[in-house]
């Protein structure tokens, strides 16, 4: 499988990319593994946190169960992101919101690199491990390394919890929603480092797609959703994004 280069970038999607208003990007964990974010996954999803499995300290029984080891769990990881920093797809997707008229991220990934790129009004469906989140009443707190963690909240008094969507949860309220409509307004979808086949995220290139914009995949490898594609380029996002300019 040949990486794209300029020479595979096709005159229709040079034409599409210079001449859209409205642009949808979805990204997924290939983007932030370039700038060396752990996926935590590793054979049959067995990766391990002092003895537990990744989707078990990850998930929503763990918080009702153990909710001081899923704090420990989400410092842990803070702490392995505190000093990486955004690759050059990062960089290049925050700088397209300068370049078309709407261009609206969208990112299953918790790690705010978009946003440490320069990226505006990122939608995150799967929340941030910089927030704190109240278990009653849902106000959120930033998480600053540099500061200690509060463990209550202001608001109501009640304990807190990471502002991500964990196993056995479903997204905040909003932001598929808002994801969706924009999806169903884009002139060209990109989908970006995403095997395309977890749910709702995987049904936002399907509704860009319905509505007849112009899809393009950028992976490594081919995935389930490569077929519905009007475009493949296959490579690292890092390189492969600033080949359109």
């Amino acid at each position: 499988m040949l990486a794209a280069s300029t020479q595979s970038i096709s005159a229709e999607l040079r034409h599409r990319f210079e001449s859209a208003k409205r642009v949808l990007v979805l990204t997924g964990a290939g983007v932030s593994a370039e700038s060396g974010v752990p996926t935590f996954r590793g054979g049959g999803n067995s990766a391990m946190w002092k003895g537990v499995p990744f989707d078990v300290i990850s998930s929503a029984t763990m918080v009702e169960r153990d909710l001081q080891a899923v704090w420990e769990w989400f410092d842990y990881r803070r702490n392995l992101l505190a000093e990486l920093q955004p690759n050059a797809a990062h960089f290049e997707i925050a700088r397209w919101q300068n370049q078309f008229e709407q261009c609206t991220v969208v990112t299953q990934n918790v790690d705010g690199l978009h946003q440490k790129a320069g990226a505006r009004d990122v939608i995150e469906l799967h929340g941030s491990i910089w927030r704190a989140r109240c278990i009653s009443c849902n106000a959120r707190y930033e998480i600053q390394l540099d500061k200690r963690r509060s463990e209550l909240c202001i608001a109501c008094g009640d304990r807190l919890r990471p502002d991500v969507v964990l196993f056995g949860e479903i997204l905040p309220p909003g932001a598929f929603e808002v994801a969706a409509e924009r999806a169903s307004e884009c002139e060209v979808c990109f989908v970006i480092g995403t095997s395309g086949i977890v749910y709702p995220a995987a049904g936002l290139p399907e509704i860009a797609k319905s509505a007849g914009a112009y899809l393009c995949e950028v992976n490594p490898e081919l995935t389930p959703l490569s077929g519905l594609c009007d475009a493949v380029l296959t490579g690292k996002a890092g390189e492969v994004l600033p080949l359109l300019k």
